[in-house]
């Protein structure tokens, strides 16, 4: 059966003509109101579009709707419609806390899960739980209210409104027979003791291009939605196409009820909120919900419509509603009869064999179903991502944006350096609610787990953001919506390469796409040395690096004490953006000695990073009593160490780097320059780990090149491996606990700033509501210092053994400390003896509940004492690298003594590869 799924993704990645499976797919926001680019250059995004308006306000720039889909282009949407008889409003889209409503910021307060997905989105499956007692909207928002940050944050499942199991479990399908031809099917299951009615309106709309003056996406004729028959609508569109939607009949027997309007701002609601203007974006809410006549369109045309099913769900049943959509040439003979299942049913066992075909032998059943789900939500979270700078800057039909609103502190005139910026693509999202915006470094995390589930679209990501209608045209890559010149960390280089890597066969190496991206990281590394070495002493000042309220300040503004931070993370980041760069070199110089000189100027570059952090005049960032890296203060002529132990300072040991004396046999221009700087540079060795060679035969293989030396790793390892520092029952802690009992202040014009070991949310409210680098365990950085780790091992082998735990007297090799730390990061999802998962709490009702018992979410990071997510709770995203860490130590497993596998990016010469 993957075979199927193989065959379609081979079609799409080579063009085939008359192959456009990925032409439709989850690609719906979940989240288009409080967003950047629906507000206005000046506003405040979470005050200039609310929840509430989304119901009869147009958006601009994307679409957004309940577990929906749409084309590439999300010019024709469709989504799930719910009533239960109770809400005040439709369910048309996803309730949750903006910024300023939650204690730890933005918040979804809803209950719903992504199940599968093929790459192709030949298939999807997901499930949302919708109460059937009133949705309790005002009730969230007040108690949150009335939380501080030293509060956990009061949840959907806290306010007892799925008790008694009174709620509808509704799981929707989608289906392709044909790459245009779409079957959907959604199946409600009454999970509560009682019979309970149930509105349901499959709804399709098309995303209002026409009234936001000359644009690209202007259609010159309007396009329509048109019932043409008892259960048949017509679709109409000059660049999608004509299309057909069906509309079975619903579990009575009866037809639905076909309702039609036009997807356009109810614009008199900004004088009476009480408006029933005719045929608006709301006109299915005025109908339905409030029973208002004349505010559907009289006849059965219009921009959005939807089949309006009713219905009683008897206790402990289900009832299953079909719709079709496909394309005039794709339509079906009939759209309902017995092809209808079985098609969906081959879809079905095709994305039961993919998701085998993924599955390492070893793992449990448990592991299987985090790793589907995990799967699944990646290819769920892709987004259309709309965003054009010069037109969002220039307000067009500004007649539908209200009169801008800002809370203090908004910014002005918001990305407006950025006039390049044109993004209309398909990207992958962290959440398509709370983070349905792309970040640069996040995007980096999600392409490797897609390395492993779609080659192709891993490599178009990578390639996609070092474009020019994304890439400043001074280097720069765009941070996030926010503020697209804030500073992510550069680890761009590093995805491509294991991308590179992770696809290379033996019969296949796609060395135009690592030409492709290295030409471009050339231009964006240049930008960094010109922009972020504010000494020119290869000392990185990048900004808060993505490690937001980590430190004491703000690192994205002006210091307040003035001075500015020289980063032991972004020097380090630097360093590892060159080790990167070095090996992509070193893979493009066999067969082309061009890039011999590429390879020796990372090296070198490499060496004056490490020279600098290392340096022992007092300048360095390297901390000789305590056996750290520290970030340091630069004020008034001295340099003062922030001596916090926190992350920053482990990721100097993510530079580690494996070279080949074969490989550089056949570089002589690099060999030669390398040589020169052996014999010229003794001294180096002192503070860092120069071209060390193999200590198993110290006469050549391997040479390891490393920021810290061999006595600096492992005082750093002490820290790292200590349970009473960074070493957490679930991973690595991002501040050492260290600082629980002992917390960092720093006195500044008369109040003292303080950092303090807090495992779950942050009490601060620096950089955000729910930023939190104070202790809590997060998968990024955990994973590269796996990968790290390894390397290490790849040279030191069973030379190097380690405590772990500290004090523990059980030593380890580095590979045995990655699998311990990859060991407790699966704690986080997988079932213990309870049968609980600790990364996701729930009440004890809930926790014992075979419907909700094996759902698993993936959130942005987790408590470092008991492993509760927190954060975003659908960051498939990054958190999705638990498949090749699952993968992984289910391999290793099944390995015998001496059959190790390879570390990632240490390569043997004879294939080519080395390096990070």
């Amino acid at each position: 059966m993957p075979g199927a799924e193989l065959s379609r993704l081979k079609a799409e990645s080579e063009r085939e003509t008359g192959s456009n499976w990925k032409r439709w797919g989850p690609y719906l926001a979940e989240r288009q109101w409080g967003t950047v680019r629906e507000s206005t250059a000046e506003g405040d995004p979470w005050l200039n579009f609310t929840h509430e308006e989304a119901t009869w306000r147009t958006y601009r720039w994307g679409e957004d709707g309940l577990l929906g889909i749409c084309d590439r282009q999300c010019r024709l949407c469709f989504g799930l419609t719910l009533w239960n008889g109770k809400d005040p409003i439709l369910k048309e889209r996803l309730f949750g806390l903006t910024g300023p409503e939650g204690n730890h910021g933005e918040d979804v307060k809803e209950a719903y899960y992504y199940l599968d997905s093929t790459p192709s989105h030949s298939y999807l499956r997901a499930l949302y739980k919708y109460p059937q007692a009133e949705f309790p909207y005002s009730h969230l928002r007040e108690v949150n209210a009335q939380r501080t940050r030293n509060e956990q944050e009061y949840e959907l499942t806290d306010t007892g409104i799925f008790d008694e199991s009174r709620y509808f479990d509704v799981q929707v399908e989608y289906g392709k027979a044909a790459d245009e031809d779409i079957m959907i099917r959604v199946t409600v299951f009454n999970r509560g003791p009682e019979a309970a009615p149930l509105h349901f309106l499959p709804t399709w709309w098309f995303r209002n291009t026409w009234d936001w003056g000359p644009t690209i996406d202007r259609p010159s004729i309007k396009p329509s939605l048109s019932k043409v028959a008892k259960n048949e609508v017509a679709v109409k569109h000059e660049a999608l196409g004509d299309f057909q939607i069906c509309a079975d009949a619903g579990p009575d027997g009866e037809q639905p009820r076909w309702l039609f309007t036009e997807n356009e701002t109810n614009s008199w609601r900004f004088e009476d909120p009480n408006s029933r203007r005719p045929s608006c974006k709301d006109a299915f809410h005025l109908a339905v919900v409030d029973g208002v006549e004349g505010v559907l369109n009289p006849n059965p045309t219009g921009t959005k419509a939807a089949a309006h099913y009713q219905c009683e769900v008897p206790a402990g049943e289900s009832v299953e509603f079909r719709m079709r959509m496909s394309a005039v040439e794709q339509r079906p003979v009939e759209a309902f009869g017995a092809g209808f299942a079985d098609a969906f049913e081959k879809r079905v066992q095709e994305a039961d064999g993919f998701a085998k075909s993924l599955i390492a032998p070893g793992l449990s059943l448990d592991e299987q179903q985090v790793m589907r789900q995990a799967n699944a939500g990646l290819l769920w979270t892709k987004q259309f991502y709309h965003y054009v700078i010069p037109r969002w800057l220039e307000n067009s039909g500004k007649e539908q944006i209200k009169p801008t609103l800002s809370s203090p502190g908004a910014p002005s005139t918001r990305n407006a350096d950025w006039g390049h910026l044109y993004n209309r693509n398909i990207i992958s999202m962290p959440d398509k609610w709370e983070y349905p915006w792309y970040a640069a470094w996040d995007l980096a995390f999600h392409l490797i787990p897609f390395a492993e589930i779609d080659p192709e679209f891993a490599k178009d990501q990578a390639v996609l953001f070092l474009r020019e209608w994304y890439m400043h045209p001074n280097g720069q890559l765009p941070a996030y919506e926010w503020n697209f010149s804030d500073v992510n960390p550069p680890v761009h280089a590093w995805a491509c390469w294991r991308i590179y890597q992770m696809t290379a066969t033996e019969e296949k190496r796609d060395r135009q796409f690592l030409e492709r991206v290295f030409q471009k990281l050339l231009i964006n590394f240049t930008w960094w040395v010109n922009r972020k070495d504010i000494r020119g002493k290869h000392v990185f000042s990048g900004g808060f690096l993505g490690l937001d309220n980590i430190g004491i300040f703000d690192r994205s503004k002006p210091l307040p004490t003035g001075g500015h931070l020289e980063q032991a993370d972004g020097t380090a980041w630097m360093a590892f953006y060159c080790s990167s760069m070095l090996s992509i070199a070193f893979e493009l110089a066999d067969g082309n000695p061009a890039y011999e000189d590429m390879a020796s100027k990372f090296f070198e570059h490499y060496v004056s990073i490490a020279e600098a952090m290392n340096s022992l005049d007092g300048t360095g960032l390297w901390d000789e009593e305590d056996g750290f890296y520290y970030d340091h203060l630069h004020l008034e002529g001295r340099s003062i160490p922030l001596k916090i132990r926190s992350i920053v300072g482990l990721i100097p040991l993510f530079t580690v780097d494996v070279l080949f004396d074969k490989t550089i046999e056949k570089l002589p221009g690099f060999q030669k320059r390398m040589n020169w700087f052996l014999r010229s540079r003794p001294d180096l060795g002192k503070f860092m780990t120069y071209m060390e060679h193999d200590p198993e035969t110290q006469t050549g293989g391997q040479r390891l090149l490393a920021i810290p030396t061999r006595d600096r790793l492992l005082r750093m390892l002490r820290y790292l491996l200590d349970e009473d520092e960074f070493l957490s029952d679930y991973g690595i802690r991002s501040l050492s606990k260290f600082h629980e009992e002992h917390p960092f202040e720093y006195e500044l014009n008369g109040e003292r700033l303080c950092v303090k070991y807090q495992p779950a949310e942050s009490d601060s409210g620096l950089f955000g509501g729910n930023s939190n680098w104070r202790g809590p365990i997060w998968f990024p950085l955990n994973y590269l210092l796996i990968e790290a780790l390894e390397r290490y091992h790849a040279f030191y082998g069973k030379t190097l053994r380690v405590e772990c735990p500290t004090r523990s007297g059980n030593y380890m090799d580095l590979q045995e400390v990655a699998d311990e730390i990859r060991k407790r990061l699966a704690r986080l999802f997988l079932s213990d003896e309870e049968g609980d998962r600790p990364s996701y709490a729930r009440t004890e009702t809930l926790l014992n509940d075979p419907n909700w018992r094996e759902l698993v979410l993936f959130y942005e990071y987790f408590d470092a004492e008991t492993g509760r997510g927190m954060g975003a709770s659908h960051q498939t995203g990054w958190t999705a690298l638990i498949l090749p860490i699952l993968q992984t130590l289910a391999s290793r497993s099944g390995q015998t003594p001496g059959n190790e596998e390879e570390a990632p990016g240490v390569m043997e010469p004879e294939e080519a590869e080395q390096g990070t």
